[in-house]
C-alpha cells in the first residue's frame, strides 16, 4: 500500500526520532524553559531573519490557529478569509468557537487578492450601520492554501500594504510552509515571508515533525501575554522540550528544507505522470498536495493498492481527488505507481 491520504500519516522524520530518543531520559523544566527550546527558538528567528521577533511552540494547527487569532482580534472582531480557508472549512468552527466570527470572501484558486479585501474593508465603514456588524478586524491566509496554491511575493505584498492601510494584522497559517517555500514556482524567501505579514506559523505536524507548530511575530508586542493565553487555550504543553527538540532538529542541518523538497519532488512526479495517463488536474498545485478528476471505476481499482482522499462529495461518474506527498513517502513512488496502473 502507497499512503498518499495526508502528510502527517506517518510518525517523525527519522533525524527527529533519533534526537527525541536521544534525550528520552535527559530531566529538564517544563513549559519550554529549557535550552532545546531556547536554541529552538534562536535558530527559528535568525533563518525568519528577525532575531529580535517571538517565537512560541504549540501543538496543532487548529489550536494554533484559534489561539493567535483570539489574541490577534478584539472580543467584538471578525477575520476576513477565503471561503476555501482551513479555518472556515476544516476546523470545526474553533475559532468561532471561541467568539470571533470569519468574514469569509469568494476564493480564486484557494486565495484573495488584495484588492477584493480593500473593497470590502472600504464597503464595510462605507456602511453607516457597520457598528451594528462584526468589525474585520484581521485577515487571514495560508501559504500554501488549502488548495495547494501559493501567493506570490507581490501578491503578499498588496494585502499586506491593504492591511497597514486600515491598521489590522495579516496573519499567515504556514501548516504546510516547507513544500510552499521548496515549490519551484515560489518566488517569496522565508525572510521575505516574516516581513509580509504580522504573525505567522511554520508547520512542523505536516513537515516532518511528530506534533507541533511554530509560531513566529515579527515583533515581540504583536502578541502581548500570549502564554498565558496559550494555557487558556489548553495549549501550553508541559513537556515543552519535546517540541524544543523537534524544531531544534528541524532548523539544523537545513533538514525543513530538504523535508520540503523531497516532498514537492515527488508530487511533481506523480502530477506528471497522471496528466499523461489522461486524468485533468482540478486545480494546479506546485505543491505536495496534487487534486486530480478521476472516472470513479479507476478510483474503485486503485483502493487496496494506494490509498488517498475524495475531495468533497463523490460524483456520479468521476470524482475529485487529493494526492499528498511527504518525507515518508517512498523514494520509488513513480515505479511503484507506475506498475499499479498497468496491472488495473
Amino acid at each position: 500500500m502507497i499512503y498518499l491520504d495526508t502528510d502527517y500519516m506517518a510518525g517523525c522524520h527519522p533525524e527527529i526520532l533519533e534526537a527525541l530518543s536521544a534525550t528520552n531520559k535527559l530531566h529538564t523544566p517544563g513549559y519550554g524553559e529549557e535550552d532545546f527550546t531556547r536554541r529552538a527558538r534562536r535558530l527559528i528567528l535568525e533563518a525568519c531573519g528577525i532575531p529580535e521577533g517571538a517565537c512560541y511552540f504549540m501543538t496543532g494547527g487548529t489550536q494554533t490557529n484559534a489561539t493567535v487569532i483570539d489574541r490577534l482580534l478584539h472580543r467584538n472582531d471578525g477575520v476576513v478569509a477565503a471561503d476555501s480557508s482551513h479555518i472556515n472549512v476544516h476546523e470545526a468552527g474553533a475559532v468561532e468557537a471561541w467568539g470571533h466570527k470569519i468574514l469569509t470572501l469568494q476564493n480564486q484558486e484557494g486565495k484573495i487578492s488584495g484588492s477584493r479585501i480593500e473593497n470590502y474593508l472600504r464597503d464595510f465603514y462605507a456602511d453607516d450601520t457597520h457598528e451594528h456588524m462584526v468589525r474585520p478586524g484581521m485577515v487571514y491566509i495560508s501559504f500554501p492554501t488549502e488548495l495547494g496554491t501559493l501567493y506570490s511575493k507581490k501578491e503578499l505584498e498588496e494585502i499586506y500594504s491593504v492591511c497597514r492601510q486600515f491598521n489590522i494584522p495579516l496573519y499567515i497559517d504556514g501548516a504546510r510552509l516547507a513544500y510552499g517555500l521548496a515549490a519551484p514556482d515560489n518566488d517569496v524567501t522565508l525572510k521575505e515571508l516574516a516581513q509580509l505579514c504580522d504573525v505567522f506559523y511554520i508547520g512542523g505536524t505536516k513537515c516532518g515533525a511528530m506534533f507541533g507548530e511554530a509560531i513566529v511575530a515579527r515583533e515581540q508586542v504583536l502578541l502581548p501575554r500570549f502564554v498565558s493565553l496559550m494555557k487558556l487555550h489548553g495549549g501550553l504543553l508541559a513537556k515543552g522540550r519535546l517540541l524544543g527538540v523537534q524544531f531544534e532538529t528541524l532548523f539544523s542541518n537545513e533538514l525543513y528544507g530538504r523535508i520540503g523538497k523531497y516532498g514537492v519532488d515527488l508530487a511533481s512526479q506523480l502530477k506528471e505522470f497522471l496528466k499523461s495517463k489522461g486524468f485533468k488536474t482540478f486545480i494546479n498545485s506546485p505543491t505536495n498536495q496534487q487534486f486530480f478528476i478521476i472516472p470513479n471505476q479507476i478510483i474503485d481499482k486503485l483502493k487496496g493498492k494506494v490509498s488517498f482522499e475524495l475531495w468533497g462529495p463523490p460524483g456520479k461518474e468521476e470524482s475529485k481527488v487529493r494526492f499528498v506527498t511527504s518525507w515518508s513517502t517512498p523514494s520509488d513512488l513513480l515505479p511503484r505507481i507506475t506498475q499499479i496502473f498497468k496491472d488495473l
